[in-house]
């Protein structure tokens, strides 16, 4: 069904239906109805059109009240037929922008704020979805963080920097430090830490490598660190889950909102968010049951890709929050970060 088939007092009622939805989350009776509208319908006839548009399996009554509300097939006719996107104003604008550009040239840095960010203006779960950067390098460091820890940081040659802390021996000296990061910087410049790593083993289990046993572990447990299997091959950053569980009307929301939290924290499935992405021209909306990839039932999510500087799709950036969520305010806040990201990239 396309909402251009719709007469207009049909499309008005539905309009109107969704419209309180998404400001209250309440069933709509006729009678409401009936004072909003501005067609001087019954609230006969418009409990006709409400039963209509129930038979389509565009509406349901939550309860045995005379109260409608839209089912996520409803909503995703509305989003796709009659939604109007707002404007972001000058200030969300610079907001998105200053605070994505704000952390410096750390990617994992800005992802973070973007996420963050994202869930502070919409009030939902910020996310983002990154693959692990397998550029080629430009200098490697080890840097102590105090006893028994140190930072093993890696900085490209497009200028981002990742990093990752490490357990050491607490009395390792800061010489050998120095020399597990020189050692590396002549093995890795040009190259990616992905090419270079089988050759760097190789030559330590031949013990051909001139550095003293605590160096040489010190590489060995900085490159595991840094490809060790569970870590995946993408970079999945969550933030503002504790506003998922904000006006939840119901045990059965409750509940609902548990599960995601708990797929969101366990990054289940969350991966294949890049492979949606790659289908998208702009931004992608997932209404509730639509989406397979989680227990998101009663939930939706909002996502842009975000390209790099040769225009290939790098990674997604997006919202998730309750099916009543403000899409016309998000869908705009979640293109315009997912360009920030792109320039920023660029």
């Amino acid at each position: 069904m396309k909402i251009d088939e719709f007469n207009e007092r049909t499309r008005e009622v539905f309009r109107q239906i969704v419209d309180t939805y998404l400001e209250t989350g309440e069933p709509v009776g006729s009678r409401t109805l009936s004072k909003a509208l501005d067609l001087n319908i019954s609230p006969a006839s418009i409990r006709n059109v409400m039963a209509d548009l129930e038979d389509s399996g565009l509406l349901y009554a939550p309860h045995t009240s005379a109260g409608r509300l839209p089912t996520d097939i409803g909503l995703r006719l509305f989003v796709d037929g009659l939604l109007e996107l707002g404007n972001l104003t000058e200030a969300e604008r610079q907001e998105i922008s200053g605070q994505c550009a704000a952390t410096g040239n750390s990617l994992e840095q800005v992802l973070e704020q973007a996420g963050a960010m994202l869930s502070g203006l919409s009030q939902g779960a910020g996310v983002v979805l990154a693959p692990k950067s397998n550029a080629t390098l430009r200098h490697v460091e080890f840097v102590s963080q105090g006893t028994g820890r140190a930072l093993m940081v890696l900085v490209s040659e497009d200028g981002q920097v990742e990093n990752r802390l490490l357990d050491v021996p607490a009395d390792m000296l800061p010489s050998t430090l120095t020399m597990a990061g020189n050692y590396l910087n002549a093995r890795l410049a040009g190259r990616s830490l992905e090419a270079a790593k089988e050759d760097i083993l190789a030559e330590l289990t031949r013990h051909e490598a001139e550095l003293d046993d605590l160096a040489s572990r010190l590489v060995e447990d900085g490159l595991a660190l840094w490809s060790k299997p569970d870590s995946g091959d993408q970079m999945f950053i969550v933030r503002g889950q504790s506003n998922l569980l904000e006006n939840l009307q119901a045990s059965e929301d409750l509940e609902r909102v548990r599960k995601l939290i708990e797929d969101l924290e366990n990054k289940r499935e969350f991966v294949h968010l890049l492979d949606l992405a790659h289908d998208a021209e702009g931004v992608r909306v997932f209404i509730g049951s639509e989406n397979k990839l989680f227990s998101m039932s009663g939930s939706s999510l909002i996502l842009s890709p975000y390209m790099n500087a040769s225009q290939s799709i790098v990674g997604v950036v997006g919202v998730i929050g309750p099916t009543r969520m403000n899409y016309a305010r998000v869908v705009p806040m979640v293109d315009y970060t997912a360009r920030v990201i792109g320039r920023l990239l660029g």
